[in-house]
């Protein structure tokens, strides 16, 4: 009970909106007992003075007021438990926004530990169950004990002393749900760590379908699945026999609580100290009285599973950001574009050592700083860094003499422009994709950005022109055609600062040259950090960067780092040395950096 009231505690504020709607919700339900109460009790009137002397004119008035205290039932049950659905799923909308804008500010790290299904299944699965532990739990708590109360209250009125002896074995029912309680909480942790298995499992292997065909995968696959829908088999199967073993043990002593009631009566009868009507009624309550504290002992147990989804819901709400908004941001006013990076190092959590080391280099408004290095020596860490997904452990960045941290998250995102590796494509159409780079953006600035890209006479040869749906992994375009959406959504962003990670990586030959003269558009006027393997594209740098084992090792031109014979030299290789591209259509073509063409979108 101990987890049940922390969890209760937890996740009883997000009802501060709707406690005036519990609280009518609570009068509907105390409305309806009270009518189920007054019901039986006519039925006991109309037993004794109608159908016993077989008197008509007796008949009509209990009929009546039975009559209408059976409609006010209805009318208040409908409204209440309309109320109570209502209130419920707004409740679980609440909350499901709450976790996921919560998680939506985590770190990269967090998601590398945790499986995408999984996060899933405690944003859909856990959710509701929260749901049924604070809203329903409640309604359905106050309604079984009004009840219970009232028809308990009813039966002692009619004859105190056999309730009396019946109500003894009312706490079995408490007894039992306490009892299977421990055994179903486990269950249900169980079941709810298999169903997110599943939907990782199932996740995963849609996201790879190719390589599940290409490397016939497809049995280790199903085999996968059928792993973990065992488990969850099991865990599911287990909690369901538990459960209904509790059901029908509860039932079985409700029946006996019900025929020694009768047993009772007739006896009472055969006295003279009984009317058949009382005993009808008494039945009655007593018939009634035991679902409700049925009810309290299963809602105990609801309860207990409910304690397995708070826990991993607390584990995301529990989950902190790596970085958050100052007190009191920093206005910079406009952004001319400045970056600079002091003694920065920088450790991931949990790592034994830091990724980057005392990394200071300085980025003038519109240079083109080229930022390489062999894999793994910390270089798309600096992209992390200057977009603030994680804070140095040691030095500083500034953005036109600001530290980043005196920034508002908001802010600084809206002047560095991040294209990262992966081509990110959203579920929706072409527009909607552009339009994410400036939310609100007109048509005419959405095509205008394409045509900046080169995107714009591919998207309108399409069957829905800029209204096709696609998705990602979509076969609609191919990887150099959706690399130069993501380039039109960074166009129409317009950001004073751009960081560009590996923009060539996994494109052919052909489709890398298809996106040069787009990036070229991009980085036109712009401070822009790239990030690249492909040093085909570096003796056109203002500066270059060579990072290797977290340090910068290496400053300066093409020219400069080639004649020192060192790291660059060596990544370069031979070919580098006479100091031109390999392909001179493609360096003249990138070399349009420092002409300084501007679009007509970038001009407006």
């Amino acid at each position: 009970m101990r987890e049940v009231r922390a969890a209760f505690r937890r996740f009883w504020p997000l009802t501060r909106g709707d406690r005036g709607w519990l609280a009518v919700i609570v009068g509907c339900v105390v409305v309806a007992a009270l009518a189920e109460t007054a019901s039986i009790l006519l039925f006991a009137q109309l037993t004794d003075n109608a159908l016993k002397s077989g008197s008509l004119a007796a008949f009509w008035g209990p009929a009546g007021a039975w009559l209408g205290v059976a409609v006010l039932g209805a009318l208040v049950g409908y409204l209440g438990n309309s109320l109570a659905t209502w209130t419920a799923e707004r409740f679980v909308l609440r909350l499901r926004a709450g976790v996921f804008r919560h998680v939506q500010s985590l770190p990269p790290h967090f998601f590398q530990r945790h499986r995408r299904g999984d996060l899933v299944e405690r944003l859909t699965g856990d959710v509701e169950a929260i749901e049924q532990m604070v809203v329903s739990g409640v309604v359905g708590t106050v309604a079984a004990l009004f009840s219970a109360v009232f028809y308990a209250a009813a039966a002692l009125y009619l004859r105190w002393d056999l309730a009396l002896a019946t109500f003894v074995l009312a706490p079995l029912f408490l007894l039992a749900a306490r009892r299977f309680s421990g055994r179903i909480k486990q269950a249900s942790t169980d079941e709810r760590v298999a169903d997110g298995a599943i939907t990782s499992v199932v996740e995963e292997a849609l996201g790879n379908v190719v390589l599940t065909q290409a490397y016939n995968r497809r049995g280790a696959e199903e085999a996968r699945l059928d792993r973990e829908a065992r488990a969850w088999m099991k865990a599911s199967v287990r909690g369901a026999r538990l459960s209904e073993l509790y059901e029908q043990f509860v039932e079985v002593v409700e029946t006996v609580c019900v025929l020694a009631v009768i047993g009772l009566g007739v006896w009472e009868i055969s006295a003279g100290r009984m009317t058949l009507g009382q005993l009808l009624a008494f039945a009655a309550f007593i018939g009634y009285l035991y679902p409700p504290v049925r009810s309290l002992g299963q809602l105990g147990l609801t309860l207990t599973a409910a304690t397995a989804g708070a826990r991993r819901l607390g584990e995301l709400l529990d989950a902190r950001p790596a970085v958050t908004d100052p007190a009191v941001p920093v206005d910079p006013g406009p952004v001319r574009g400045w970056v600079a990076f002091h003694d920065v190092s920088f450790r991931y959590p949990g790592a034994a050592a830091p990724v980057v080391r005392d990394v200071a280099f300085t980025a003038r408004p519109g240079e083109l700083v080229v930022v390489t290095g062999p894999s793994g020596a910390g270089k798309s860490t600096l992209a992390k860094l200057l977009t603030r997904f994680y804070d140095p452990t040691a030095g500083v960045i500034c953005l036109d003499g600001v530290p980043l941290p005196h920034l508002s998250l908001e802010r600084l995102r809206e002047q560095v422009t991040l294209l990262p590796q992966e081509t990110l494509i959203l579920h929706g159409t072409v527009r909607e994709n552009i339009a994410a780079g400036r939310p609100g953006a007109s048509d005419d600035d959405i095509k205008a950005a394409a045509r900046a890209a080169a995107a714009h006479d591919f998207i309108t040869a399409l069957p829905e022109g800029y209204g096709t749906e696609i998705s990602p992994g979509t076969a609609a375009l191919s990887g150099g055609q959706l690399k130069r959406l993501t380039i039109a959504r960074a166009m129409l962003r317009a950001s004073p600062v751009l960081i560009l990670d590996e923009p060539t990586a996994g494109l052919d030959a052909i489709a890398a040259r298809q996106v040069v003269q787009p990036l070229r558009r991009l980085m036109s006027g712009r401070t822009t950090l790239m990030i690249t393997h492909d040093l085909t594209l570096a003796p056109d740098a203002d500066r270059i960067l060579v990072v290797d084992g977290g340090r910068l090792v290496e400053e300066g031109t093409h020219g400069e780092l080639i004649g020192r014979g060192g790291t660059y030299a060596r990544l370069a290789g031979p070919s580098s040395s006479e100091g031109h591209h390999v392909d001179d259509v493609d360096h003249d073509v990138l070399v349009g950096h420092h002409v300084g063409e501007e679009t007509a979108l970038e001009r407006g």
